[in-house]
């Protein structure tokens, strides 16, 4: 049978019948929402290329996350912002940092009623801005960053996270941080390995919100934007040496490699929707040029049709409440 008998549009009719035959939704528990936390801060500060995004002081940063579990968002992946630097990022692994602080605050604040991600990567905390230890030569030292990645992850398992993110791209990450987590006694800490993270241009509005140092740029340890094959070594490499869940970053241009990697491994795999897709559509809505709630959904859809079943978002708060609306 053929036209005029199958027809279709027939499944197209109401929206009440597009919700039933829908092959893709989005869970708000299924969101995780990125958080910046400003050492030194009194009250949130607005950052300029990320409209509606703060960096947040510690008593809203607090706030923020009771008001991101009363949406249902999934999880809350925290970033922190020291007032000083210095070449090893110290700051990153004192007990006292402006992360692990916000760690415990945010525990403290909700428990377990989401997970709370703490993001493992010294380049927040460097002066050179860099996500690793730099050598004589002035090029990022892969093992010695390994030690330092270590030290970071028991910090936060400390703080009581429930996950930690590697994102620094080095070789090894996930291994030596998960045999320090269990040597520990920290073994329930669930490890999220930034698996295949690109060397990519969407990233600038991030470097405002954590106000980075970086000269030059990561293209030595952050993936060739591109290639394919590669991401798919990297993530075996990361589920061999224990990561829990996979990510690939940034998503919208790497829905490819979302499709791939989910078709290759068995963990669950997420998917950042990153600082430069969020400000674009935010850009243009701003100039009236598309329809903001529509795109921003449009878009978290396409991440999860590709397979991410996990995804970061700056709207995760606010596409909560919209996918409420509308399932």
């Amino acid at each position: 049978m053929s036209y005029p008998e199958i027809r279709p549009r027939r499944l197209r009719r109401t929206a009440a019948m597009r919700r039933l035959v829908a092959e893709t939704r989005v869970d708000p528990a299924e969101l995780v929402l990125p958080m910046f936390v400003r050492e030194g801060l009194t009250a949130p500060r607005e950052i300029s290329s990320l409209p509606g995004v703060l960096q947040h002081s510690r008593d809203s940063l607090r706030k923020a996350a009771v008001e991101a579990v009363q949406a249902g968002v999934g999880g809350i992946m925290l970033f922190g912002v020291p007032e000083q630097r210095d070449p090893s990022g110290s700051g990153g692994l004192d007990p006292n940092g402006i992360l692990n602080v916000a760690i415990r605050d945010v525990i403290a604040e909700v428990g377990d009623a989401t997970v709370v991600m703490g993001d493992l990567c010294l380049d927040e905390f460097t002066s050179h801005g860099h996500c690793g230890l730099l050598g004589p030569d002035g090029e990022v030292d892969n093992d010695a960053t390994l030690a330092a990645y270590a030290e970071m992850a028991l910090a936060q398992a400390d703080a009581g996270v429930h996950v930690v993110g590697p994102s620094g791209m080095m070789d090894g990450q996930v291994g030596v941080i998960r045999r320090a987590l269990d040597a520990a006694g920290h073994q329930e800490v669930t490890v999220l390995a930034y698996a295949a993270k690109y060397a990519s241009a969407f990233y600038g509005p991030f470097r405002e919100a954590v106000e980075s140092a970086l000269e030059g740029d990561r293209r030595t340890y952050q993936q060739d934007p591109a290639n394919l094959r590669e991401s798919l070594r990297e993530v075996a490499l990361d589920v061999e040496e224990g990561a829990d869940m996979v990510m690939v970053k940034p998503a919208l241009p790497y829905l490819d490699v979302v499709s791939a990697v989910r078709a290759a491994v068995d963990v669950p795999v997420a998917a950042y929707q990153v600082s430069g897709e969020y400000a674009m559509v935010e850009a243009a809505a701003a100039n009236g040029w598309i329809n903001r709630e529509g795109v921003m959904l449009e878009t978290l859809t396409s991440i999860r049709r590709a397979g991410a079943q996990i995804i970061l978002t700056y709207w995760a708060v606010e596409a909560a409440r919209l996918l409420r609306e509308r399932y």
